[in-house]
């Protein structure tokens, strides 16, 4: 089968497509035939190995452990091991597996559902990874009430765009952040109101929220509690700079150590892919109170040009391979 793979750590000119074998299944595995596959950040974080951190995490010291890249995935079940009963051969899934950027991948039936009725594979990869990321910053760990006031910063990226989308569901007002070309995007998501950082600080206005999930960047602890009301909530998610080492998860864990401190609740997210959160997203589509934003397609060959452009955190959503036709 075709995948995209890497033998060292790099830049994206690292991925080449290949013939390689097909996937190994155990007898709790789900073998899928890749439809698409979507692009979240961090795939260039594994491709670069950076920061340095996760390498000594267990993703490979000198090289990566897993060749193929890719985590999010749509596609059909083609084979199911001997004690897989979730699923079966036909099934149209998505969710997230190790390897994505392949014809095919397999994966364990708790990172699979079945896929929404109302939306197609490109839509569906784009979901598991960001629109979870979003889910849990906003429901688990922001707290997320009705009435309160939301701040989404990057609320035009891959993860923003659901989090704009999901806090409107769950009741909040909502202004999103984002740059001038996403502005008209954030508002048809939903937002109450929009803010160009381009043109406007985040805290021109003195508005203070109750719940800022921050998406992108590398604004400091101090100037993100300028716009939290006395008891407001900060939720990190991601984000860049921090050098090699520990790149953007330095706000994440300066958050964590300054909370007890102060008023406020400040958290950094690690989101993790649960089959009853990807089937509550599900049901949000399947509904119309949520839609992925795709930005643009690639094929597979083409994946280091996708990786390139979505880290170049120009996207107005997300950016989804597309693998097969189903023929």
């Amino acid at each position: 089968m075709k995948a995209m793979v890497q033998d060292t750590y790099g830049s994206a000119d690292v991925l080449r497509l290949d013939d390689v074998d097909l996937p190994e299944m155990g007898l709790e595995d789900v073998l899928v035939r890749v439809r698409a596959a979507g692009v979240d950040a961090g795939v260039w974080h594994l491709m670069a190995g950076q920061p340095y951190l996760a390498r000594a995490m267990g993703f490979g010291l000198r090289a990566p452990k897993v060749r193929t890249r890719g985590m999010e995935v749509a596609g059909v079940v083609e084979a199911v091991g001997a004690q897989v009963t979730q699923l079966r051969p036909g099934d149209a899934v998505f969710g997230t597996c190790d390897g994505s950027f392949a014809e095919y991948a397999t994966a364990r039936p708790s990172s699979l559902t079945r896929m929404p009725t109302t939306i197609d594979f490109v839509h569906a990869a784009a979901v598991p990874v960001s629109g979870v990321t979003a889910l849990q910053g906003l429901r688990d760990a922001g707290k997320v009430e009705p009435g309160q006031r939301v701040l989404v910063i990057g609320g035009g990226g891959g993860v923003g765009t659901f989090a704009v989308q999901l806090a409107k569901a769950f009741g909040a007002e909502v202004t999103g952040v984002c740059g001038t070309a996403k502005v008209d995007l954030v508002r048809s998501l939903g937002a109450d109101d929009v803010i160009d950082y381009s043109s406007e600080a985040i805290t021109a206005k003195g508005r203070r929220y109750d719940l800022v999930l921050d998406t992108a960047g590398n604004r400091p602890l101090s100037l993100l509690r300028k716009v939290l009301t006395p008891e407001g909530t900060l939720v990190i998610v991601g984000g860049e700079g921090g050098g090699r080492w520990f790149g953007g998860l330095h706000r994440q864990l300066g958050a964590s150590l300054l909370s007890p401190f102060v008023g406020h609740t400040l958290r950094g997210l690690f989101a993790t892919v649960r089959p009853d959160d990807l089937s509550l997203l599900a049901g949000l589509i399947e509904s119309g109170q949520i839609t992925p934003v795709i930005d643009r397609t690639y094929p597979l060959d083409r994946a280091a040009d996708a990786v390139r452009y979505q880290h170049e955190g120009h996207a107005c959503g997300k950016v989804v391979l597309t693998v097969s036709d189903g023929r």
